[in-house]
């Protein structure tokens, strides 16, 4: 199965707050698009992807991300994550109906292809499914297979909310660059630990080292 992957991005400027006590405030725009921009790369260099559409206003990321092969979609309803979700998947298959479709967030700078596709082809075998974060209470990937409505619960708790609308979890040995999405400065040390992409790793040099 091909997936089309939808990212969704704020805009800079308000991108991880949480890394404030990491990254002084002109550090950290710079950061939250390294990341985006490493797991797009990574994520149109899996074999299962058959395209990713980035959901932004960001006029800045958009000309980084579509550099990359990533088509840019307006965040019209802006009304939070997953609105932006639920629009982009519907401006995905509006193009292309019925189109297997996957939610990914935009701050995995340690995402491995071989590890997505490990992820995606679990996914397949589900109607609806997820992949919990790091920290097990958090979403990182949120799939529908084709015909089925995204369904998207991201913010606080999640993964039990993923759960409870009837979403298969997944639990693929092997996918920890999938699962280490960075809001903190303890998620940061344990994404460079894991080995970063190249935006990343150039946009935290000097700021941290991997333990």
């Amino acid at each position: 199965m091909q997936w089309t992957l939808v990212i969704p991005l704020k805009p800079l400027v308000r991108a991880k707050s949480r890394l404030s006590d990491t990254a002084a405030d002109g550090v950290r725009p710079g950061l939250a698009l390294a990341f985006a921009q490493d797991t797009v790369a990574a994520a149109l260099a899996c074999a299962t992807v058959a395209g990713v559409a980035v959901v932004t206003d960001d006029e800045r990321a958009g000309r980084e991300l579509a550099a990359l092969g990533a088509r840019i979609v307006p965040d019209t309803p802006a009304d939070g994550l997953n609105a932006a979700l639920a629009h982009g998947a519907a401006a995905v298959r509006a193009i292309r109906p019925g189109a297997a479709v996957a939610a990914l967030n935009a701050d995995l700078p340690a995402l491995r292809p071989r590890e997505l596709a490990r992820v995606l082809d679990a996914a397949a075998e589900f109607p609806r499914a997820f992949l919990a974060d790091a920290a097990a209470i958090g979403t990182t990937l949120l799939a529908a297979g084709p015909e089925q409505e995204l369904q998207p619960a991201f913010g606080i708790d999640s993964r039990n909310r993923h759960r409870a609308s009837g979403a298969r979890e997944l639990t693929p040995a092997g996918v920890d660059s999938v699962r280490q999405d960075v809001d903190t400065g303890d998620d940061l040390r344990a994404a460079l630990a894991l080995g970063v992409g190249p935006y990343t790793a150039a946009a935290a040099a000097g700021l941290l080292s991997a333990p």
